[in-house]
């Protein structure tokens, strides 16, 4: 293996796949002191105000003058006061491509009687307010397969209760933004095909009021969907014997569920990147976009995410926007963004986060620029709001913040029944009720937490594999993991506390 990579021929900076040491060769040039794994060493002189260049994209510009060999890192590359917000040519559609041809394979799934289809089969317990949390946790914990006496072991097909608790539904406009955010989050939850039934868990006196919510939201009680308030049940005792009840009742027609083949067009995949380093955008990332593509061919569906984080690098999604209002709707929630960040006294470079720069990212529009491959080459369908269900089949955009659990949440309520999860530095996650797949960027990760991760694409960087056959390799481990194949964070019992709806608004 090379020392190091140069990603494309016009980039002026090299990345190094092992530690380099003074008076090494570097491609063209000698190495000047050290350069760790996944970090950036120039490949020419670089002077102040220069902009620096990855995978032929601007990454941010000199801060400093840079010699050949020298180390290329947050001490001398920064985004450069005013030309950091230099033009991207959106170019809206000038990359837009033919529909590929439609392939069609199967999947062992669980077919609900809507038609809609599964890939676990849970019963889940949400809660309206912060303040039934412990009531709703107390409920799940008695289906615990841990518990002394598991009520669940008579219903092996009965993937497990979970509660889905927050820390938000009052302290709120009571007809604000932040209440509709959570109430449409809370009602892609309790519609989820994931769940075969759902118990919805209130106080009594909240701002999110547990009948307002079901009027607003379309929802009706019914065998599949049931709710009670604590303050009308006498209690906290009263309350979690009630809630054992009603689950118990559902368990039976829950129990009923059996997998049958259906086909990959009922997938839909949220796409995460967490704990990033500089080996993100060149083995884990474009091997997700790579399955991404193989799915997007099948039919199925996958979810883009995490607005902040693809900052910079819009405008490679806006060129393969299959219309300009598409296009356009991305370029404002960019918008939005920006002035989100200036009115809380923030700015859109507040990432790379500590773990990343030291994995090798400098900037925001480096790190963007590797998150935005995960989406793969495909058209861009349409652009959603957070939580909004999804619709259309292919490449789509989701609305939310960089922060994983908050943007996973917003995939899963918007329908998404799968989440693929990349990661350089090690993250520690899971999302029930949808799987969550881990892939490591490198093969260094994967010795040290194998036990957390279930693909290495690693094995890019060390010749085993190209893009193209680890796509291939992580498309069939979606569908094993939507056919019942237990993840490594499923196994660790990730997903409960991952449940983060996004907090919008002020808290009263």
């Amino acid at each position: 293996m090379s020392p190091c990579l140069r990603l494309h021929e016009l980039d002026n900076v090299l990345i190094a796949t092992t530690q380099l040491i003074a008076g090494m060769t570097a491609g063209p040039v000698s190495v000047r002191g050290l350069v760790p794994a996944g970090h950036k060493v120039a490949a020419c002189p670089i002077a102040t105000g220069e902009p620096v260049r990855r995978y032929n994209q601007i990454i941010g510009f000199a801060s400093q003058p840079i010699a050949p060999g020298e180390h290329v890192h947050t001490h001398n590359l920064d985004l450069g006061g005013s030309r950091g917000d230099f033009a991207r040519d959106y170019a809206i559609g000038a990359d837009r491509r033919p529909d590929p041809q439609r392939l069609h394979a199967r999947f062992m799934g669980l077919r609900r009687s809507d038609g809609r289809v599964a890939t676990r089969n849970y019963i889940g317990v949400l809660s309206s307010v912060n303040c039934s949390a412990t009531v709703a946790r107390a409920i799940a914990d008695r289906f615990s397969r841990n518990h002394p006496d598991p009520l669940l072991d008579a219903y092996p097909a009965v993937d497990g209760v979970v509660a889905l608790t927050h820390g938000s539904g009052c302290g709120m406009d009571s007809e604000g933004a932040g209440l509709r955010l959570l109430q449409r989050t809370l009602a892609g939850y309790a519609t989820h095909p994931n769940f075969a039934a759902v118990l919805v868990v209130g106080l009594g006196c909240e701002s999110n009021q547990i009948q307002s919510w079901l009027a607003g939201s379309d929802l009706r009680e019914g065998e599949t969907l049931r709710v009670f308030n604590i303050q009308d049940s006498g209690g906290t005792r009263r309350a979690v014997e009630r809630g054992v009840a009603l689950v118990q009742d559902m368990l039976p027609r829950a129990s009923q569920a059996q997998r049958t083949p259906c086909d990959v067009s009922h997938l839909t995949v949220g796409l995460q990147c967490g704990g990033s380093d500089g080996y993100s955008g060149i083995t884990a990332n474009p091997a997700l976009g790579a399955a991404m593509d193989l799915l997007v061919a099948h039919g199925g569906t996958a979810i883009l995410s995490e607005t902040p984080e693809i900052y910079g690098a819009e405008h490679l999604l806006t060129r393969r926007a299959v219309s300009p209002s598409v296009a356009q709707a991305l370029i404002e929630r960019i918008r939005w963004w920006e002035n989100h960040a200036r009115m809380h006294d923030g700015e859109m470079n507040n990432n790379p986060s500590p773990g990343n720069k030291a994995g090798g990212l400098t900037t925001i529009l480096e790190k963007s620029l590797g998150a935005v491959a995960k989406g793969g080459t495909s058209n861009l369908q349409a652009v959603y709001g957070y939580a909004d269900p999804v619709r259309q089949a292919g490449l789509v955009f989701m609305d939310t913040p960089g922060y994983d659990p908050v943007s996973a949440t917003g995939q899963v309520a918007g329908g998404a029944n799968l989440i693929c999860f990349t990661t350089g530095r090690g993250s520690a996650y899971g999302c029930a009720p949808a799987p969550s797949l881990k892939l490591a960027t490198n093969t260094a990760l994967w010795h040290r937490q194998a036990d957390d991760i279930d693909v290495n694409c690693g094995e890019i960087l060390d010749g085993q594999h190209t893009v193209a056959s680890m796509g291939q390799l992580i498309f069939e481990r979606l569908l094993a993991t939507a056919s019942g194949q237990t993840t490594r964070s499923e196994a660790h019992g990730y997903g409960q506390n991952e449940f983060v709806p996004w907090q919008l608004g002020a808290v009263m």
